[in-house]
C-alpha cells in the first residue's frame, strides 16, 4: 500500500518541483464571456502625453501610419526640450504634418539658485511659446534630482521656480507635471507589496524615506504650487498617483479647480475597478484627458477596451505591472469625446478643431 501511494505521489512531487516565473505562468482563461477586442478608438482622439526623442531631425510619415491605425489625430510630445532643438522640431512638423503634432516646452533646471534664474527660465519658457510650444513639461526629476548650485534638493514647490508657473498661467498653456512614483515604490519589498515583482524586476524604481524624501512630502508640494498658482492649469500625470484612491482624488480635483489629469500607464487601475471608475469618469467628465505616456503601439488596445467596452476579465498588457484582470468601464459616446478630444481642446491651444467630429 505505502508503495502504491508513493506512485501515486512521486508525479505531483515532480511537477510541484518545476520552476516558472511569475510572468511565465499565464495560463488563458477557461472564463467564457462576450469579447470584443479593439484595434482603434471609437473616436478621433488626442494623445496628451507622448514621448518622442530628436524631432527636429526625424523622417514622421512612420510615425503618422502608426497613429492613423489607432485613429489617432493629435500627438502630444512632452520631450520638446527648448531653444534651438525645439525649434527645429517645430519647423519639422510644420513642413510635414502642421496638424498632427503638438509640442510642449521643457526647463533646464542648471543654475537654480543664481540671482534671477526664475526670471530667465520664465523668458525662455515665453520664447519657446512663440517658437510653437503649446505647454510645459515638467519631469519627475523635478523633487527627486533637481539640485541648486549650493547642491540642496529643489522641491517641487520651490518659490525660486515660481516664476515660471506664473508665466505659464499668463500664457495661457497649461503644464503637465509628473512628481512621484506609485506610493508602492516607497514600501518595503515584501509579500505584502503589491508591486513587488516589478520592483524586484526594475530595482532602479524602489524609492525610500531618504531616496530623496518620503513620497506624501513630494505630492504635498506638488499640491502645494496647485493651490498658490490658481491661474495656471496643471495637467496631473498619472491620475496625480491617486488612481487607486479615487476618493482621494475626488475630493483633491474638488479643492483644486484649476487642476485636470491623464491616465497614462494607470489604466490597469482603472480597469480593475469599473464601477467606481465610471462613477469617477461621469463626475469629473470635463477634467480627464487621454494619455498613454510609453509609445508601444499595440498597447494602446487595452486603454481602448477599458474605455469602451463592457468586457470582463481580460489581461493588461504587462504582468509586471499589473497581474490582475481588467474590466470595461463601458463609457457612453458624449462622455467618451470629451476623453478623447473634447477636453484636450479646450486646454491646450492651437489644436486643430476641423480634425474631430462635434
Amino acid at each position: 500500500m505505502i508503495k502504491y501511494l508513493l506512485f501515486l505521489f512521486c508525479p505531483l512531487s515532480a511537477l510541484a518541483q518545476a520552476k516558472m516565473d511569475f510572468e511565465s505562468y499565464n495560463p488563458p482563461s477557461t472564463l467564457v464571456v462576450k469579447e470584443h477586442k479593439l484595434t482603434k478608438a471609437r473616436f478621433p482622439f488626442i494623445d496628451v502625453h507622448n514621448h518622442q526623442n530628436n524631432m527636429g531631425g526625424t523622417d514622421l510619415s512612420g510615425l503618422i501610419k502608426e497613429m492613423d491605425k489607432l485613429n489617432m489625430k493629435v500627438m502630444v510630445n512632452l520631450s520638446g526640450q527648448s531653444g534651438e532643438p525645439l525649434k527645429k522640431a517645430v519647423d519639422n512638423i510644420k513642413a510635414s504634418y502642421p496638424k498632427r503634432f503638438i509640442l510642449f516646452a521643457n526647463i533646464n533646471f542648471n543654475g537654480v539658485g543664481e540671482p534671477g534664474w526664475g526670471d530667465k527660465a520664465a523668458k525662455q519658457l515665453e520664447e519657446d511659446v512663440k517658437n510653437g510650444a503649446n505647454g510645459l513639461k515638467i519631469f519627475k526629476n523635478l523633487g527627486f534630482s533637481v539640485r541648486d548650485i549650493a547642491g540642496k534638493r529643489v522641491a517641487v514647490d520651490d518659490p525660486r521656480l515660481d516664476p515660471v508657473w506664473k508665466k505659464a498661467g499668463e500664457l495661457k498653456i497649461p503644464v503637465l507635471i509628473h512628481t512621484a512614483d506609485p506610493k508602492s515604490f516607497w514600501d518595503p519589498v515584501d509579500a505584502q507589496n503589491e508591486r513587488w515583482l516589478e520592483l524586484v524586476t526594475h530595482p532602479g524604481r524602489k524609492r525610500d524615506a531618504t531616496n530623496p524624501v518620503p513620497w506624501d512630502t513630494l505630492i504635498n508640494e506638488q499640491h502645494r504650487i496647485f493651490i498658490k498658482h490658481r491661474n495656471t492649469t496643471f495637467i496631473a500625470a498619472h491620475f496625480g498617483w491617486y488612481p487607486n484612491d479615487l476618493e482621494k482624488l475626488s475630493g483633491l480635483l474638488d479643492a483644486m479647480p484649476n487642476v485636470v489629469v491623464e491616465f497614462g500607464a494607470v489604466i490597469a487601475e482603472l480597469g480593475r475597478q469599473p464601477r467606481a471608475a465610471k462613477a469617477f469618469f461621469t463626475k469629473y467628465q470635463d477634467r480627464i484627458l487621454f494619455g498613454k505616456d510609453s509609445w508601444v503601439p499595440e498597447e494602446y488596445a487595452t486603454y481602448f477596451r477599458v474605455l469602451e467596452t463592457e468586457d470582463e476579465y481580460f489581461p493588461y498588457h504587462k504582468k509586471y505591472h499589473a497581474f490582475w484582470p481588467m474590466y470595461g468601464i463601458g463609457l457612453p459616446d458624449n462622455i467618451l469625446k470629451k476623453i478623447y478630444y473634447k477636453n484636450a481642446l479646450r486646454i491646450i491651444p492651437n489644436l486643430d478643431k476641423t480634425l474631430f467630429p462635434e
